[in-house]
Protein backbone atom coordinates (compact mmCIF):
# COMPACT_ATOMS: atom_id res chain seq x y z
CA UNK A 1 0.00 0.00 0.00
CA UNK A 2 1.40 3.72 -1.19
CA UNK A 3 0.25 6.69 0.34
CA UNK A 4 1.38 9.94 -0.50
CA UNK A 5 1.69 12.99 1.77
CA UNK A 6 2.01 16.39 1.49
CA UNK A 7 5.59 17.23 2.79
CA UNK A 8 4.59 19.93 5.19
CA UNK A 9 2.21 17.42 7.18
CA UNK A 10 3.46 17.41 10.25
CA UNK A 11 3.83 13.72 11.69
CA UNK A 12 2.56 12.26 8.25
CA UNK A 13 5.31 9.99 7.88
CA UNK A 14 5.72 8.89 10.93
CA UNK A 15 1.75 8.11 11.55
CA UNK A 16 0.95 6.70 7.82
CA UNK A 17 4.12 4.30 7.79
CA UNK A 18 2.45 2.24 9.97
CA UNK A 19 -0.11 1.72 7.69
CA UNK A 20 1.84 1.16 4.70
CA UNK A 21 4.59 2.93 2.17
CA UNK A 22 4.83 6.45 2.39
CA UNK A 23 6.04 9.18 0.09
CA UNK A 24 5.85 12.56 0.85
CA UNK A 25 5.46 14.86 -2.35
CA UNK A 26 5.11 18.59 -2.25
CA UNK A 27 1.64 19.89 -2.08
CA UNK A 28 1.58 22.81 -4.84
CA UNK A 29 1.56 20.92 -7.61
CA UNK A 30 1.08 16.88 -6.18
CA UNK A 31 3.18 15.34 -9.35
CA UNK A 32 1.23 13.54 -11.63
CA UNK A 33 3.62 10.70 -11.81
CA UNK A 34 3.64 10.10 -8.20
CA UNK A 35 -0.21 9.45 -8.47
CA UNK A 36 0.51 6.08 -10.56
CA UNK A 37 0.88 3.76 -8.02
CA UNK A 38 -0.81 6.04 -5.02
CA UNK A 39 -3.80 3.83 -2.63
CA UNK A 40 -3.91 7.26 -0.70
CA UNK A 41 -3.75 11.05 -0.83
CA UNK A 42 -2.93 13.04 2.11
CA UNK A 43 -3.26 16.76 1.60
CA UNK A 44 -4.01 20.10 2.84
CA UNK A 45 -5.31 23.22 1.47
CA UNK A 46 -2.60 24.04 -1.65
CA UNK A 47 -3.30 21.36 -3.35
CA UNK A 48 -6.68 21.00 -5.93
CA UNK A 49 -7.91 17.05 -5.82
CA UNK A 50 -10.20 17.06 -8.24
CA UNK A 51 -11.15 14.69 -11.31
CA UNK A 52 -7.97 16.36 -13.16
CA UNK A 53 -5.60 15.40 -10.94
CA UNK A 54 -7.02 11.93 -10.19
CA UNK A 55 -8.42 10.49 -13.11
CA UNK A 56 -6.47 7.02 -14.45
CA UNK A 57 -4.97 7.07 -10.97
CA UNK A 58 -5.45 3.51 -8.04
CA UNK A 59 -6.41 6.39 -5.24
CA UNK A 60 -9.00 5.10 -3.44
CA UNK A 61 -9.03 7.75 -0.51
CA UNK A 62 -8.18 10.90 0.22
CA UNK A 63 -7.68 12.82 3.29
CA UNK A 64 -7.53 16.66 3.81
CA UNK A 65 -5.49 17.87 7.12
CA UNK A 66 -7.84 21.00 6.94
CA UNK A 67 -11.21 22.14 8.29
CA UNK A 68 -12.12 23.90 4.93
CA UNK A 69 -12.46 21.68 1.69
CA UNK A 70 -13.62 24.08 -0.86
CA UNK A 71 -9.99 22.83 -2.18
CA UNK A 72 -11.47 19.36 -2.85
CA UNK A 73 -14.35 18.27 -5.50
CA UNK A 74 -15.88 15.83 -2.86
CA UNK A 75 -18.79 15.54 -4.97
CA UNK A 76 -16.21 13.97 -8.32
CA UNK A 77 -14.82 12.00 -5.22
CA UNK A 78 -18.18 10.61 -4.21
CA UNK A 79 -18.70 9.63 -7.98
CA UNK A 80 -15.93 7.63 -8.62
CA UNK A 81 -16.07 5.62 -5.08
CA UNK A 82 -13.04 7.32 -3.85
CA UNK A 83 -13.14 8.01 -0.14
CA UNK A 84 -12.79 11.28 1.61
CA UNK A 85 -12.20 13.06 5.09
CA UNK A 86 -11.49 16.25 6.05
CA UNK A 87 -9.99 17.57 9.62
CA UNK A 88 -13.32 19.78 10.64
CA UNK A 89 -12.14 21.89 13.23
CA UNK A 90 -8.05 21.25 13.53
CA UNK A 91 -6.81 24.55 13.12
CA UNK A 92 -9.79 26.37 14.85
CA UNK A 93 -7.73 27.52 18.45
CA UNK A 94 -5.21 28.29 16.23
CA UNK A 95 -7.66 30.56 14.46
CA UNK A 96 -8.93 32.39 17.41
CA UNK A 97 -5.51 33.02 19.30
CA UNK A 98 -4.32 34.33 16.02
CA UNK A 99 -7.41 36.86 16.13
CA UNK A 100 -7.16 37.46 19.44
CA UNK A 101 -3.70 38.41 19.21
CA UNK A 102 -4.52 40.68 16.24
CA UNK A 103 -7.15 42.14 18.71
CA UNK A 104 -4.52 42.75 21.46
CA UNK A 105 -2.16 44.09 19.52
CA UNK A 106 -4.40 46.98 17.65
CA UNK A 107 -6.11 47.62 21.27
CA UNK A 108 -2.90 48.35 22.79
CA UNK A 109 -1.43 50.61 20.14
CA UNK A 110 -4.59 52.34 19.46
CA UNK A 111 -5.59 53.10 22.85
CA UNK A 112 -8.62 51.00 23.17
CA UNK A 113 -10.36 48.50 25.29
CA UNK A 114 -11.74 45.41 24.06
CA UNK A 115 -14.60 45.46 26.56
CA UNK A 116 -15.55 49.08 24.90
CA UNK A 117 -16.22 47.43 21.46
CA UNK A 118 -18.59 45.09 19.66
CA UNK A 119 -17.56 42.73 18.10
CA UNK A 120 -19.57 41.13 14.85
CA UNK A 121 -18.87 37.42 13.76
CA UNK A 122 -19.95 36.15 10.77
CA UNK A 123 -19.54 32.77 10.31
CA UNK A 124 -20.05 31.02 13.44
CA UNK A 125 -18.62 27.23 12.90
CA UNK A 126 -15.76 25.86 14.70
CA UNK A 127 -13.80 29.04 14.94
CA UNK A 128 -16.62 31.27 15.41
CA UNK A 129 -18.07 29.85 18.40
CA UNK A 130 -14.86 29.44 19.99
CA UNK A 131 -14.14 32.59 19.10
CA UNK A 132 -17.42 34.03 20.47
CA UNK A 133 -17.20 31.90 24.11
CA UNK A 134 -13.48 32.88 24.38
CA UNK A 135 -14.67 37.24 23.66
CA UNK A 136 -17.93 37.02 26.02
CA UNK A 137 -15.56 35.13 28.79
CA UNK A 138 -14.13 38.75 28.58
CA UNK A 139 -17.15 40.20 28.93
CA UNK A 140 -17.03 41.83 25.09
CA UNK A 141 -20.25 42.14 23.25
CA UNK A 142 -20.53 39.97 20.10
CA UNK A 143 -22.95 39.93 17.17
CA UNK A 144 -23.37 36.64 15.44
CA UNK A 145 -23.68 35.97 11.46
CA UNK A 146 -24.49 32.73 10.43
CA UNK A 147 -27.20 32.50 8.17
CA UNK A 148 -27.23 28.59 7.46
CA UNK A 149 -27.06 27.71 11.71
CA UNK A 150 -29.75 30.11 12.35
CA UNK A 151 -31.35 27.67 10.09
CA UNK A 152 -31.10 24.71 11.79
CA UNK A 153 -30.14 26.39 15.32
CA UNK A 154 -32.36 28.09 17.60
CA UNK A 155 -30.44 27.47 20.83
CA UNK A 156 -28.48 31.02 19.76
CA UNK A 157 -29.15 34.33 19.13
CA UNK A 158 -28.01 35.14 15.42
CA UNK A 159 -28.40 38.45 13.64
CA UNK A 160 -28.37 39.41 9.83
CA UNK A 161 -25.01 40.35 8.37
CA UNK A 162 -26.55 44.28 7.61
CA UNK A 163 -27.24 44.51 12.01
CA UNK A 164 -23.00 43.45 12.65
CA UNK A 165 -22.64 46.70 9.32
CA UNK A 166 -24.48 48.98 11.15
CA UNK A 167 -23.29 48.30 14.93
CA UNK A 168 -19.98 46.25 14.83
CA UNK A 169 -16.75 48.25 15.73
CA UNK A 170 -14.71 45.16 15.01
CA UNK A 171 -16.06 41.95 12.08
CA UNK A 172 -14.08 38.77 12.00
CA UNK A 173 -15.01 36.33 9.06
CA UNK A 174 -14.93 32.63 9.70
CA UNK A 175 -16.92 31.34 6.62
CA UNK A 176 -16.58 29.10 3.89
CA UNK A 177 -15.50 30.36 0.55
CA UNK A 178 -19.31 29.24 -1.36
CA UNK A 179 -19.15 30.95 -4.80
CA UNK A 180 -23.05 30.96 -5.49
CA UNK A 181 -26.14 29.66 -4.27
CA UNK A 182 -28.00 31.20 -1.23
CA UNK A 183 -25.44 31.35 0.92
CA UNK A 184 -22.57 33.22 -1.02
CA UNK A 185 -19.37 34.34 0.13
CA UNK A 186 -17.49 34.96 -2.52
CA UNK A 187 -17.23 39.22 -2.46
CA UNK A 188 -19.31 39.19 0.56
CA UNK A 189 -17.38 42.18 1.44
CA UNK A 190 -17.76 44.54 -1.10
CA UNK A 191 -17.55 47.92 -1.56
CA UNK A 192 -20.82 48.84 -0.59
CA UNK A 193 -20.28 46.48 2.71
CA UNK A 194 -17.30 48.36 2.91
CA UNK A 195 -18.40 51.65 2.56
CA UNK A 196 -21.52 50.87 4.95
CA UNK A 197 -18.79 50.10 7.98
CA UNK A 198 -19.16 52.78 11.14
CA UNK A 199 -15.47 55.12 10.27
CA UNK A 200 -12.93 53.47 11.91
CA UNK A 201 -13.97 50.05 11.92
CA UNK A 202 -11.96 47.05 12.29
CA UNK A 203 -12.04 44.08 9.48
CA UNK A 204 -10.18 40.54 10.11
CA UNK A 205 -10.08 37.99 7.61
CA UNK A 206 -8.78 34.91 8.49
CA UNK A 207 -11.38 32.38 5.92
CA UNK A 208 -10.64 32.64 2.69
CA UNK A 209 -8.99 35.28 0.28
CA UNK A 210 -11.96 35.74 -1.65
CA UNK A 211 -14.58 36.29 0.84
CA UNK A 212 -13.11 40.18 0.43
CA UNK A 213 -13.17 41.83 -2.20
CA UNK A 214 -9.52 42.67 -2.07
CA UNK A 215 -9.44 45.71 -4.93
CA UNK A 216 -12.87 47.15 -2.87
CA UNK A 217 -10.73 46.91 0.70
CA UNK A 218 -7.98 48.68 -1.16
CA UNK A 219 -10.04 51.65 -2.27
CA UNK A 220 -11.82 51.53 1.00
CA UNK A 221 -8.48 51.93 3.08
CA UNK A 222 -7.42 54.42 0.64
CA UNK A 223 -10.45 56.50 1.75
CA UNK A 224 -11.44 58.56 4.01
CA UNK A 225 -13.60 56.11 6.73
CA UNK A 226 -9.73 55.41 8.65
CA UNK A 227 -10.05 51.55 8.54
CA UNK A 228 -8.27 49.18 9.58
CA UNK A 229 -7.78 45.80 8.06
CA UNK A 230 -5.93 42.59 9.04
CA UNK A 231 -5.34 39.57 7.09
CA UNK A 232 -3.85 36.15 6.73
CA UNK A 233 -5.85 35.04 3.25
CA UNK A 234 -5.58 37.09 0.02
CA UNK A 235 -6.86 37.24 -3.51
CA UNK A 236 -5.32 35.76 -5.34
CA UNK A 237 -2.76 33.31 -3.64
CA UNK A 238 0.29 33.15 -3.74
CA UNK A 239 0.48 36.66 -5.65
CA UNK A 240 -1.26 38.80 -3.16
CA UNK A 241 -1.90 42.32 -3.75
CA UNK A 242 1.47 44.37 -2.51
CA UNK A 243 -0.33 47.61 -2.49
CA UNK A 244 -2.84 46.11 -0.46
CA UNK A 245 -0.16 44.49 1.83
CA UNK A 246 1.62 47.88 2.44
CA UNK A 247 -1.99 49.30 3.75
CA UNK A 248 -3.13 46.31 6.39
CA UNK A 249 -2.25 46.90 10.17
CA UNK A 250 -1.54 43.08 9.92
CA UNK A 251 -0.85 40.61 6.86
CA UNK A 252 0.41 37.35 6.91
CA UNK A 253 0.74 34.43 4.48
CA UNK A 254 -2.65 32.24 5.34
CA UNK A 255 -1.03 31.04 8.55
CA UNK A 256 -3.43 31.34 11.18
CA UNK A 257 -4.28 27.90 11.67
CA UNK A 258 -0.67 26.53 11.03
CA UNK A 259 -0.43 26.12 15.40
CA UNK A 260 1.76 22.79 16.36
CA UNK A 261 -1.45 21.81 17.57
CA UNK A 262 -3.29 22.47 14.94
CA UNK A 263 -1.29 20.76 12.21
CA UNK A 264 -1.19 17.59 14.78
CA UNK A 265 -5.04 17.60 14.99
CA UNK A 266 -4.93 17.80 11.28
CA UNK A 267 -2.78 14.97 10.42
CA UNK A 268 -4.30 12.36 13.24
CA UNK A 269 -7.98 13.05 11.96
CA UNK A 270 -7.24 11.87 8.25
CA UNK A 271 -4.84 9.35 10.03
CA UNK A 272 -7.44 8.05 12.23
CA UNK A 273 -10.11 8.05 9.44
CA UNK A 274 -8.14 6.36 7.06
CA UNK A 275 -6.92 3.34 9.42
CA UNK A 276 -10.62 3.04 9.50
CA UNK A 277 -11.14 3.32 6.08
CA UNK A 278 -8.61 0.14 5.51
CA UNK A 279 -9.88 -2.33 8.12
CA UNK A 280 -7.32 -1.23 10.57
CA UNK A 281 -8.51 1.79 13.10
CA UNK A 282 -5.83 3.12 15.36
CA UNK A 283 -6.39 6.45 17.31
CA UNK A 284 -3.60 8.73 18.23
CA UNK A 285 -3.27 10.51 21.52
CA UNK A 286 -2.17 14.45 20.81
CA UNK A 287 -0.06 14.37 23.67
CA UNK A 288 1.97 11.77 22.51
CA UNK A 289 2.95 13.47 19.32
CA UNK A 290 3.62 17.45 20.83
CA UNK A 291 7.22 18.16 22.28
CA UNK A 292 7.51 20.34 25.29
CA UNK A 293 6.80 24.15 24.71
CA UNK A 294 9.61 27.10 24.89
CA UNK A 295 7.25 28.29 28.12
CA UNK A 296 5.84 25.93 30.27
CA UNK A 297 4.83 27.90 33.25
CA UNK A 298 4.05 31.36 34.43
CA UNK A 299 3.09 32.93 37.79
CA UNK A 300 0.53 35.99 37.63
CA UNK A 301 -0.40 37.83 40.37
CA UNK A 302 -3.86 39.86 40.58
CA UNK A 303 -6.89 40.23 38.69
CA UNK A 304 -7.05 39.61 34.62
CA UNK A 305 -6.59 42.80 32.97
CA UNK A 306 -6.10 43.35 28.99
CA UNK A 307 -2.31 44.19 29.61
CA UNK A 308 -1.80 40.98 31.53
CA UNK A 309 -3.56 38.90 28.72
CA UNK A 310 -1.60 40.63 25.78
CA UNK A 311 1.70 39.36 27.75
CA UNK A 312 0.72 36.20 28.72
CA UNK A 313 -0.76 35.58 25.23
CA UNK A 314 2.46 36.55 23.63
CA UNK A 315 4.66 34.27 25.91
CA UNK A 316 3.06 31.92 23.46
CA UNK A 317 2.46 33.36 20.08
CA UNK A 318 2.55 37.01 19.16
CA UNK A 319 1.05 37.52 15.24
CA UNK A 320 3.86 40.22 14.52
CA UNK A 321 6.75 37.70 14.11
CA UNK A 322 4.45 36.83 10.95
CA UNK A 323 3.55 39.81 10.15
CA UNK A 324 7.01 41.22 9.66
CA UNK A 325 8.61 38.31 7.17
CA UNK A 326 5.68 38.49 4.93
CA UNK A 327 6.27 41.75 4.17
CA UNK A 328 9.99 41.60 3.57
CA UNK A 329 9.73 39.00 0.84
CA UNK A 330 6.39 40.27 -0.36
CA UNK A 331 6.95 40.41 -4.12
CA UNK A 332 9.61 37.98 -4.48
CA UNK A 333 8.21 34.40 -6.58
CA UNK A 334 7.84 31.44 -4.30
CA UNK A 335 8.49 33.24 -1.28
CA UNK A 336 4.84 33.44 0.33
CA UNK A 337 4.81 29.52 0.05
CA UNK A 338 8.04 29.71 1.76
CA UNK A 339 6.72 30.99 4.36
CA UNK A 340 4.53 28.55 5.38
CA UNK A 341 6.69 25.82 4.46
CA UNK A 342 9.03 26.68 6.92
CA UNK A 343 6.84 28.18 9.57
CA UNK A 344 8.40 28.23 12.87
CA UNK A 345 7.19 26.38 15.42
CA UNK A 346 4.23 28.09 17.42
CA UNK A 347 2.20 26.86 20.44
CA UNK A 348 -1.22 27.04 21.32
CA UNK A 349 -2.43 29.10 24.62
CA UNK A 350 -2.39 25.60 26.36
CA UNK A 351 0.65 24.98 26.08
CA UNK A 352 0.91 27.50 28.80
CA UNK A 353 0.09 26.86 32.67
CA UNK A 354 -0.47 29.93 34.92
CA UNK A 355 0.02 29.74 38.45
CA UNK A 356 -2.70 32.43 40.21
CA UNK A 357 -3.28 33.59 43.16
CA UNK A 358 -6.69 33.62 42.97
CA UNK A 359 -9.59 31.02 41.61
CA UNK A 360 -11.67 33.99 39.54
CA UNK A 361 -8.73 34.67 37.42
CA UNK A 362 -7.87 30.60 37.30
CA UNK A 363 -11.14 30.58 35.96
CA UNK A 364 -11.27 32.50 33.55
CA UNK A 365 -7.89 31.81 32.38
CA UNK A 366 -9.12 27.99 31.45
CA UNK A 367 -12.32 29.49 29.83
CA UNK A 368 -9.49 31.45 27.26
CA UNK A 369 -8.30 28.86 27.28
CA UNK A 370 -4.56 28.66 28.97
CA UNK A 371 -4.17 25.72 31.63
CA UNK A 372 -4.01 26.93 34.82
CA UNK A 373 -3.72 26.85 38.53
CA UNK A 374 -4.12 28.64 42.16
CA UNK A 375 -0.42 28.57 43.51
Amino acid sequence: MKILVDENMPYAVELFSRLGEVQAVPGRPIPKEALASADALMVRSVTKVNESLLSDTPVKFVGTATAGTDHVDDGWLQQAGIGFSAAPGCNAIAVVEYVFSSLLILAQRDGFSLRDKTIGIVGVGNVGSRLNARLTALGIRTLLCDPPRAARDTSETFCSIDKIVAEADILTFHTPLNPSGPDKTLHLVDAAMLEALKPGAILINACRGEVVDNAALLNALNGEKKLTAVLDVWEPEPDLNLALLDKVAIGTAHIAGYSLEGKARGTTQVFEAYSQFIGQPQQVPLASLLPAPEFAEVSLAGELTEAKLLRLAHLVYDVRRDDAPLRRVAGKSGEFDRLRKFYEERREWSSLLVHCDNQGTADLLKKLGFNSDVA
